[in-house]
C-alpha cells in the first residue's frame, strides 16, 4: 500500500551514489511489485545483493493435498499436531504443517521454539497470525517484534527469519498467498490512504525502525518458489549476509497489525461478514472477528443466520474468547472449521434462539474465504475431528 517510510541511511536523491562512513559505494536494490508499476522499496546494501556462491535443492515439507471428497464440513484441531514435548527443535518455517490449500492460498500451522533459517517466499505474500507467544521477525528491512494477536504481513521475496522472543513457543497460523495481500480497495482513497470509513488506519501498522546490519559470508537462504508449475524449494548461498542493508525507503515493507486494533462495524441487525474484512488477496479475503457490541434492533437475532455462500469456502480459525454460536460443536481455542461453498452452515442447535437479547459478543477469530475450492493437506488429515459434520443433526451416518 502507498504509505511511505524511511529507515536508516538513504541518499537525498534515488539512483545516485551513496557511500558508507568509510567512503565505500553502497549497492542500491529496487524491490518492486508488478514489474516497475507497483509499490516498491529501495534498499542500500554493503555487499552485492545477487552474489550467489551455491544453489542446492531444498526439499519442502509435505505440500500434497487431496480433495474434500466426499464433501463435508470439517473441524481441525491443529494444536494436536504439536505436542508440548515435541517442539524444542521446531522452527516457524520448516516446521509448518499444511492444513488447507489451493492454487491461490495455502493455510499452515506451526508451534515453534527455535530460530528459523533465513527464508524467502518467492511465490507470494505471507500473512502470519500470532496465536500466542512472541517473536522478532528479522529481515532485510530490520527487526519487527510480533506479539500475541498480531498479524504479520511479509511481502513476497522478503528475506527474513523468525527469532523466538521469550520462554513460550510461538503458535502461528500462516496464510501463504500466490499473490499480494493488501487492505481491501474499498478502504483506500485513489492515492492509497486508508479512509475514515476503514476499520483501521496507518497508525495501526507498525514497521521496522532501524537496520540490522549483520555481517557474514557464505550465508544460506531457503527459497520457496515456482518451477514447471510446481512449488519447490532451493537453498541459495550468498557471498555476504543479506541483512547488510544500511537504510531503505519506500512503500513496500513488512508490518504488524494487531487484531485488537480492528474497529468492528455494527448495526441494528446482523451485519454480513464483509464488514469484518481486514485484508484481500487474489481469489481470497481475510476477516477479523473481534469482541463487539451486537445488533440493537428490538427483535434482532445476534447469532449469524444460516448461510451457504455458493462461490466460496469459509475457513474460521478460533483464536480467543467465547464463540457462542458454535457451543456444543466441539469448537474451541485453536480450532479451524472448514465450510465448503454452497453448503449451508451456521449456529449450532439452540445457539440461534439463545442469542436473542445478547448485547455483546466476546469472540476472536480470523476467517479466510476462498473463491476456489480448498483441498486438505497432511496436517488436516492428521488432526480432524471426524464427528463435526454431524453435530447439527446429532446423528452419525449409517455405514
Amino acid at each position: 500500500m502507498a504509505f511511505y517510510r524511511q529507515v536508516g541511511s538513504v541518499p537525498p536523491k534515488r539512483h545516485t551514489a551513496h557511500r558508507d562512513e568509510h567512503g565505500a559505494l553502497l549497492h542500491e536494490e529496487l524491490m518492486g511489485e508488478e514489474g516497475f508499476s507497483g509499490d516498491s522499496a529501495l534498499l542500500y546494501h554493503r555487499g552485492l545483493p545477487p552474489a550467489l556462491v551455491d544453489a542446492t535443492v531444498w526439499e519442502l515439507p509435505d505440500q500434497r493435498t487431496v480433495p474434500n471428497h466426499p464433501l463435508r464440513h470439517r473441524h481441525l484441531r491443529p494444536h494436536d499436531l504439536f505436542p508440548a514435548d515435541a517442539v524444542a527443535g521446531v522452527d516457524a518455517v520448516t516446521g509448518r504443517r499444511l492444513l488447507l490449500g489451493n492454487a491461490d492460498v495455502r493455510i499452515q500451522y506451526v508451534v515453534a521454539a527455535a530460530t528459523s533459517p533465513l527464508y524467502r517466499d518467492a511465490v507470494g505474500d505471507e500473512l502470519v497470525y500470532v496465536e500466542s507467544g512472541a517473536a522478532v521477525l528479522e529481515s532485510v528491512f530490520g527487526a519487527l517484534p510480533a506479539r500475541r494477536g498480531d498479524h504479520v504481513l511479509i511481502p513476497r521475496a522478503t528475506t527474513h527469519r523468525w527469532v523466538i522472543d521469550g520462554p513460550e513457543p510461538l503458535r502461528a497460523y500462516v496464510i501463504e498467498a500466490s499473490s499480494h495481500i493488501t487492505p481491501p480497495k474499498r478502504y483506500l482513497s485513489d492515492s492509497g490512504q486508508l479512509l475514515e470509513s476503514a476499520p483501521y488506519c496507518e497508525r495501526d501498522l507498525h514497521a521496522p525502525t532501524a537496520p540490522l546490519l549483520e555481517t557474514g559470508t557464505d550465508v544460506e537462504v531457503l527459497v520457496r518458489h515456482r518451477a514447471a508449475g510446481l512449488v519447490v524449494g532451493t537453498g541459495m548461498r550468498y557471498a555476504t549476509h543479506p541483512f547488510d542493508v544500511v537504510g531503505w525507503d519506500g512503500c513496500l515493507y513488512p508490518y504488524t497489525f494487531a487484531i485488537t486494533d480492528f474497529e468492528p462495524i455494527t448495526g441494528r441487525v446482523h451485519q454480513p461478514p464483509p464488514v469484518h474484512q481486514a485484508f484481500a488477496g487474489v481469489n481470497f479475503v481475510v476477516c477479523d472477528f473481534v469482541p463487539r457490541k451486537v445488533d440493537y434492533h428490538p427483535l434482532a437475532v445476534p447469532a449469524p443466520y444460516y448461510h451457504s455462500n455458493v462461490d466460496s469456502d469459509e475457513v474460521m480459525f478460533y483464536c480467543g474468547g467465547n464463540y457462542a454460536a458454535r457451543a456444543g460443536s466441539g469448537i474451541g481455542q485453536g480450532s479451524v472449521s472448514v465450510h465448503p461453498g454452497g453448503y449451508a452452515h451456521g449456529p449450532h442447535p439452540g445457539a440461534y434462539e439463545g442469542s436473542i437479547g445478547a448485547e455483546q459478543v466476546d469472540e476472536l477469530a480470523v476467517m479466510v474465504d476462498t473463491f476456489r475450492p480448498l483441498e486438505l493437506g497432511e496436517g488436516a488429515l492428521a488432526c480432524e475431528d471426524p464427528d463435526y459434520a454431524w453435530t447439527w443433526s446429532g446423528r452419525r451416518p449409517r455405514r
